[in-house]
């Protein structure tokens, strides 16, 4: 494994031909020289060449991340410089906002709006733990007698993090920022379709004044290197985003040495409409809630229930703004649904929706695989709604992770609660309705880690973000997610004037 600029770790452009690996504030390539070649999903053309790590290159990383945390000089370091640190981070982003933005898009294939909104939850995140660290400290606990105990919380060590496909600026920013922010070192694995955002991130962390090791990006085959990091047994914690079948496997590896484990998995999110709910509001929100990412999100709402007395005027409505929805030049203001991350998840979807057709389900729009002007070579799916469908069908149960919705009318509330709750999975939920009492109650009973009422957004930078179930577990983007990053440690003392001696010898 060599190093590409060992004089000075320099600014390069965002956007170039190569990208390498980071690995103890070096840039390095893979220890075998091996690359592989990213394409865009929008246009199927080749992007950039990426250094492509092995195991030697994995367990460099972990040696780097060990020895930067035992070593201490990040984490013994003072909470004011870095919360300083990771303000400098969140500025340096800030001013290539467009680089960044430009950049995920190519990697991701996501519409122009999607990718500012997630650029810009990226950049707020290290704003977030900048301040949050400030007032994150264990405590003085009174204690009966001459006794006294400190809680302190100290960083867990090393942490492997991996990173999903369909956010992958702010999945990574949603990791990093609270590891680095209570002092932990964290080595990174993006995914092998879209790493170039978390190398250019692992960038601006060095150039920021993060210490060699501290921050190390590999990226490569999860089967290989997300494994090991997962097996390895100088790895104190794994966090992960993904799926639940892959998320169930990193626990059982993880198992082997008891390491801390966050788990931010799948989804199949119930979207409720009550008949008094506002229909245009409800109508739009909805649109945005499965749309939203081309419908790449673990979060994204795929079951919407309507209540009968208004379920036809609600689908006449939301089918024909779906039809409006424009796909085309994911740079282009105008669009708002972009490409499908690769051809194999195309084909994913395409079967949902084919098992649906053969079940006897409806599509009253969309249905198929889209043909862009201009992105012929790309990988794109119109929105698609199904209906004349039940709650045991493998399109109703299972998430497809792309932009197609079952729509299904229910009668009462008791119903549309037992029925929204009928899934493996509980990470986000949905309730329209002008009945404050009613959201209440629905949103109590809904077995979810995230409800949202009225509203079509799931994550801003100080909630709570997790899943209830087979959705995982732990809370990611709140104060709470730097506790997942510490150890909690107990000092009980004595200060009485007399000795102690319990047996009376």
């Amino acid at each position: 494994m060599s190093s590409v600029k060992e004089q000075k770790f320099e600014t390069l452009e965002m956007k170039r031909d190569q990208y390498w690996m980071i690995i103890n504030g070096e840039r390095v390539e893979s220890s075998t020289g091996e690359t592989y070649i990213t394409f865009a999903p929008a246009s199927g053309e080749p992007i950039a060449t990426v250094a492509k790590a092995t195991k030697e290159d994995a367990e460099r990383a972990v040696q780097a991340a060990r020895n930067a945390f035992d070593h201490g000089k990040w984490r013994l370091s003072p909470v004011n410089k870095r919360s300083r640190t990771l303000n400098k981070i969140a500025s340096i982003m800030r001013s290539r906002f467009n680089e960044l933005v430009e950049l995920e898009i190519l990697d991701t294939g996501k519409s122009l709006g999607a990718a500012q909104g997630q650029v810009m939850q990226a950049i707020e995140d290290f704003e977030f733990y900048a301040g949050a660290i400030v007032s994150h400290r264990g405590a003085n606990n009174s204690m009966p007698g001459q006794f006294q105990n400190i809680t302190e919380k100290e960083p867990v060590g090393v942490c492997a993090q991996i990173i999903p496909w369909n956010y992958p600026l702010m999945m990574a920013a949603w990791k990093i920022a609270p590891a680095i922010a209570v002092g932990c070192s964290v080595v990174v694995k993006p995914a092998t379709l879209t790493p170039l955002t978390a190398i250019v991130l692992g960038e601006i962390c060095i150039e920021a004044g993060v210490p060699a090791g501290v921050v190390n990006i590999v990226p490569g085959a999860g089967s290989e290197i997300g494994n090991y990091l997962v097996e390895h047994p100088q790895v104190d914690k794994v966090a992960f985003t993904g799926s639940t079948p892959i998320g169930k496997n990193i626990m059982a590896r993880a198992s082997e040495t008891l390491k801390r484990v966050t788990l931010e998995l799948g989804g199949k999110s119930p979207n409720i409409v009550f008949s008094d709910a506002d229909l245009d509001a409800a109508v739009d929100g909805s649109l945005f809630g499965i749309f939203y990412n081309t419908g790449q999100s673990c979060e994204a709402r795929s079951r919407l229930y309507v209540q009968e007395d208004i379920y036809e005027a609600f689908i006449d409505k939301f089918t024909e703004k779906t039809k409006k929805l424009q796909l085309g030049n994911p740079f282009a203001k105008e669009t708002h649904v972009g490409a499908i991350i690769s051809r194999e998840q195309l084909e994913v979807i395409d079967g949902y929706v084919q098992s649906a057709i053969a079940e006897g389900a409806s599509i009253l729009t969309g249905g198929k695989e889209a043909k862009v002007e201009g992105f012929e070579n790309g990988f794109w799916y119109e929105p698609t709604i199904i209906t004349n469908v039940h709650d045991d069908m493998k399109v109703v149960k299972e998430e497809i992770f792309g932009p197609v919705v079952v729509v299904l009318p229910f009668k009462d509330e008791k119903e549309a609660i037992k029925r929204a709750n009928n899934s493996e999975y509980g990470l986000g939920s949905a309730i329209w309705t002008k009945d404050y009492a009613r959201a209440t109650r629905v949103s109590k009973q809904i077995q979810a880690g995230i409800v949202m009422v009225n509203c079509p957004f799931s994550a801003f930078p100080g909630t709570p973000f997790g899943g209830y179930k087979q959705s995982g577990f732990g809370r990611e983007l709140c104060i709470e997610t730097l506790d997942l990053y510490c150890e909690t440690k107990s000092v009980i003392s004595y200060f009485g004037s007399r000795p102690l001696n319990p047996f009376g010898l």
